[in-house]
């Protein structure tokens, strides 16, 4: 067990699908919700949301070191330029997910990642506006009760798609929200509920 996760407290109320995989804990405990406003990032998030599409979180986080590694540590203007001896790479590469239409996104969104940042100086300040730049704090007493998407992912995915993002549809982008803490959906009964709001990335 890693020093990130030997510390853990199993004994914590926590929402349902963190479960007891000590790398999903973590995650749960110290980012999921917690407000992202690194440009970096955000590309990160973008990048494995998209990566988890038909797969679970936790098959995403276990290769998430790889990924970090495989995309230059998603610099996205390093990504925006790959080209297709890059993508060869990456295809070789069994510590992500080799899958030629998520690797040709990737490459794709950082290109209009930088297009998006050059036009409102931040992706933060662009992205944040689907939530009047401010987390939405919702107040969930059960795991079935978090929505797949809201008319705010909608918006999202429905901007996304006019400038040219790929995997973007409105569970993934629900998903980046839920992730980047643009919306609180800890179970009220979860420790972390009342804590991410007060954090910030």
């Amino acid at each position: 067990m890693s020093e990130a996760t030997s510390g853990i407290d199993f004994s914590k109320p926590r929402c349902l699908w963190a479960g007891q995989n000590p790398l999903m804990v973590v995650y749960h405990d110290t980012e999921w919700g917690v407000p992202v406003h690194d440009d970096r990032k955000l590309f990160e998030f973008l990048v494995l949301e998209g990566a988890q599409a038909g797969l679970s979180w936790q098959t995403v986080l276990n290769k998430r070191e790889s990924y970090r590694e495989a995309f230059d540590y998603f610099d996205a203007q390093k990504v925006a330029a790959y080209t297709g001896d890059d993508i060869a790479r990456l295809l070789g590469n069994a510590g992500i997910i080799r899958n030629r239409l998520k690797i040709e996104a990737t490459i794709i969104n950082a290109q209009k990642f930088l297009d998006t940042q050059a036009e409102f100086g931040t992706f933060d300040k662009f992205i944040w506006q689907f939530t009047d730049g401010k987390p939405r704090k919702n107040a969930l007493e059960v795991q079935s009760a978090i929505p797949a998407f809201t008319p705010q992912s909608d918006a999202m995915s429905k901007e996304l798609k006019r400038r040219g993002f790929k995997f973007v549809g409105t569970t993934i982008c629900y998903a980046h929200m839920q992730a980047t803490g643009m919306v609180n959906d800890h179970l009220v009964s979860c420790f972390r509920y009342h804590e991410v709001g007060q954090e910030a990335q």
